[in-house]
């Protein structure tokens, strides 16, 4: 995996408080409504000493304007709009220039070359409305890995002027789809959230499925601080299913169990020590929970339904779970050591594929009605239901790691294609790829 290699080596992040410590400004966006007008925010080119610095600062900036459009909450203004205006990270902004172009934020900032393995960027983060500052950031690392020092960059501003995490650096995986639908290649995949860095994590074409990401993402000190990714999927390599094990960084493979009898691949518990996967006995599809250090399993429902798809509450007490024990496919949630079921799905249609929100708030699902398919969420009380999309077939929702925007697998035409859509229903986005795509995950912020 020499390209991820290349992504986090020597990223020693070091993020601390830049000339003033944080205050409360006037500027504040309330994401739980939608923010549908997007606040204006300037992001000015960083300064620096040298021309690899700026070349390097100019992609950065770029990339941290791209990720604040895409989350539909912010509006990039045009760095022609302040040419000749103050951008030095030495001196206040002069608000009233800024207030003329209708900018409400201001990121100034500048990169400092220390070595040709090393360089440091600090920025700060002017409210234009209140006329203070509301952070400041210093982050080194090595100039190869300019990205993910502006995915931090993005999750500070986000964090910010919202009140909650960002979601920027973070990594997705999924099943890369090429050839005529009768014979597909299909390929474990990985990318940055924004579709960059696009990795192959496999050599050989089997027919791999649902990939899964362990939520805890330790680093590997021995490793320069490499974040440690770990996925579990399913692989029909031998005909029957297996589930592996697999660590992006070193690219190691560890068989997790032949499941001859599996209906769907596992998914983690919160805290990494267990899996709940569904196994066909007899006929039968059930819930299981298999141990990861035993490797022993128990059973946990015993309806002579079909129950599938489990998926852990973020505290591990509770699961959310698709069973047609009521006569046709609806959402169910019981407490994760088993006993019974209480359904939470009442609206016209099938519902299947939940996921819990790492927030704890809210279920995402799949729907289907009328021969359309869509994605929708609900509080897990079953209240509150709302449908973000529909088309012709949308499946497989995995939420961000903030609990805010929801990626998901559309087909169309034959070919299947990533999207996002935020909770609002307002900012859909394709998120792209180079082949067809299915079975998103998304990984946790990397550390």
């Amino acid at each position: 995996m020499a390209l991820f290699r290349v992504l986090t080596a020597i990223l020693a992040f070091l993020v601390l408080a830049f000339v003033a410590p944080f205050a409360h400004g006037q500027l504040s966006i309330d994401i739980t409504q939608g923010n549908l007008k997007p606040v204006p925010i300037a992001i000015a080119n960083p300064e620096s000493d040298t021309i690899s610095g700026r070349d390097t600062g100019a992609q950065i900036a770029e990339v941290i304007r791209a990720n604040l459009e895409r989350s539909g909450l912010f509006k990039s203004l045009s760095p022609n709009l302040f040419r000749g205006t103050e951008t030095s990270i030495n001196y206040k902004p002069v608000f009233p220039d800024w207030r003329v172009i209708k900018s409400e934020a201001l990121l100034v900032s500048r990169v400092v070359v220390e070595n040709p393995s090393r360089i440091r960027y600090e920025a700060r983060l002017w409210d234009i409305t209140a006329g203070e500052q509301l952070t400041g950031v210093v982050i080194a690392g090595t100039p190869k890995n300019w990205r993910r020092i502006a995915h931090k960059i993005s999750d500070k501003i986000y964090e910010n002027l919202t009140g909650e995490k960002g979601y920027f650096d973070s990594r997705i995986v999924y099943v890369s789809e090429s050839g005529p639908k009768t014979n597909r290649i299909k390929k474990l995949a990985i990318m940055d959230q924004d579709g960059a860095n696009k990795e192959f994590l496999q050599s050989r074409a089997d027919l791999v499925m649902t990939p899964r990401f362990s939520p805890s993402i330790d680093v590997d000190s021995s490793r320069n601080n490499d974040p440690k990714l770990v996925i579990a999927y399913l692989s029909y390599e031998k005909i029957y299913p297996r589930v592996y094990l697999y660590d992006i960084h070193s690219g190691r493979r560890e068989l997790l169990g032949n499941f001859p009898d599996m209906t769907f691949a596992p998914t983690f518990s919160p805290d990494g020590r267990s899996m709940i996967m569904s196994l066909m006995k007899k006929g039968n599809s059930d819930l299981y929970i298999m141990d990861m250090v035993s490797k022993s399993t128990k059973r946990l429902t015993t309806s002579p339904a079909i129950d599938v798809s489990g998926s852990f509450s973020p505290d591990g007490r509770k699961i959310v779970f698709n069973s047609d024990r009521g006569g046709s496919p609806q959402l169910y949630i019981m407490n994760s050591n088993g006993g019974s079921a209480e359904r939470i799905s009442f609206g016209k249609g099938r519902y299947s594929a939940p996921v819990w929100s790492p927030r704890g708030d809210k279920i995402a699902f799949v729907k289907s009605h009328k021969g359309k398919f869509g994605i929708g969420v609900m509080n897990t009380d079953g209240t509150g239901e709302r449908m973000l999309t529909e088309s012709f077939m949308d499946e497989s929702p995995t939420w961000s790691p903030n609990g805010r925007v929801v990626i998901f697998s559309r087909e169309s035409r034959g070919k299947n294609q990533l999207w996002s859509v935020d909770l609002t229903g307002q900012n859909l986005r394709q998120v792209l790829t180079d082949s067809g795509a299915s079975d998103p995950a998304w990984s946790p912020l990397l550390p």
